[in-house]
């Protein structure tokens, strides 16, 4: 079980559109917990219950859309690849439109499953809708509370009302404007399915081949912003691990120690693992202003996708001196 829970969540933190997937499920499953645990308590006064219901609808999936565009990692993708200045790379209008339509679907998961289950449950559309209904096709009205027809039709929600007793009017009502909410609720998600099933049904019918493109490059770009992130992070660990060295070696008192120069030992000729590791990992960034350059050049100027083109690599030349200052002799 743990080898299948471990090989889940490599799966999970290798793809970045099944971690979108895997938040766009959990804001749903929060969405539906959120309306069952929430009290709704429509006022059933005249100017209110419309206002109160239609914030109920409407409000949380806003909220919980907001969420799922924040949390998506397509948005900032999508940012940076809409700000980015041109530099060396061109700018693909159909990769930045596969990345939003990708982040809206994620996103409008959820609301959609809170205003559906607004819609099946029916309080709401009772509460908003009641008193728009002619109470002249149902029978057993409350006409000798003296209250305005509006107030009556108002108080449909709140079957608690005493004006409701030994009546049937309230709940024919609200079976009336609930047939009326399950109604468009069923018929939004037919919608949707029937949407979905022809857009599955028609993709092969259009380019393949571009859409292909198009999702590839769409993921190459989310794979080069971590790749460069996790470089980043790797080279700020080294180059933090270095100047902190640095500091406490410069407390230190110097020792001189003389010795004759040997051809078979030479400083050059004494390994050092870490150390070269270490400068490889920094990759010849050993100075503030150098960092600063890098990661301004990488946000004006992204590198060519072309990797046949070889970077030229600086070369090292250390050349070894007597005290006269005579070269003895040069290593690359």
């Amino acid at each position: 079980l743990m080898d299948r829970l471990k090989l889940v969540l490599q799966y999970f933190q290798s793809n970045s559109e099944s971690i979108s997937n895997g938040i766009c499920i959990i804001l749903s499953l929060i969405s539906v917990k959120l309306y069952t645990s929430f009290d709704f308590n429509c006022p059933c006064l005249p100017q209110y219950n419309k206002m109160y219901a239609l914030g109920v609808m409407l409000v949380p999936p806003i909220i919980l859309f907001l969420l799922g565009v924040l949390v998506s990692r397509h948005t900032g993708v999508l940012m940076e690849e809409w700000v980015r200045p041109l530099g060396n790379r061109t700018k693909n209008p159909a990769v930045v439109k596969f990345l939003l339509s990708s982040m809206l679907q994620r996103a409008l998961l959820a609301p959609m499953v809170w205003i559906l289950m607004t819609l099946l449950d029916g309080k709401c559309f009772i509460c908003a809708f009641s008193m728009n209904v002619n109470p002249k096709y149902f029978t057993g009205i409350p006409n000798s509370t003296g209250l305005e027809l509006i107030k009556i039709m108002a108080k449909v929600p709140c079957k608690e009302d005493v004006i409701f007793k030994n009546s049937s009017f309230r709940k024919a009502v609200s079976r009336y404007v609930r047939c009326y909410s399950q109604a468009i609720g069923w018929s939004i998600l037919l919608f949707f399915i029937f949407l979905g099933a022809v857009g599955r049904v028609l993709k092969p019918c259009f380019n393949h081949a571009t859409f292909l493109q198009t999702r590839y490059w769409s993921n190459y770009l989310d794979i080069e912003q971590k790749l460069f992130d996790e470089t980043c992070v790797l080279h700020a660990r080294d180059f933090a691990r270095k100047c902190v060295v640095q500091f406490f070696e410069s407390m230190r008192e110097d020792v001189t120690v003389r010795m004759p120069l040997s051809n078979a030992l030479r400083p050059s000729t004494i390994p050092n693992e870490y150390e070269e590791e270490e400068e490889e990992r920094l990759h010849g960034i050993t100075r503030q202003d150098q960092v600063d350059n890098l990661l301004q050049t990488w946000y004006e100027c992204k590198p060519e996708l072309d990797v046949t083109k070889m970077a030229y690599k600086p070369k090292v030349c250390i050349t070894w001196e007597d005290h006269n200052g005579k070269a003895l002799f040069s290593e690359v």
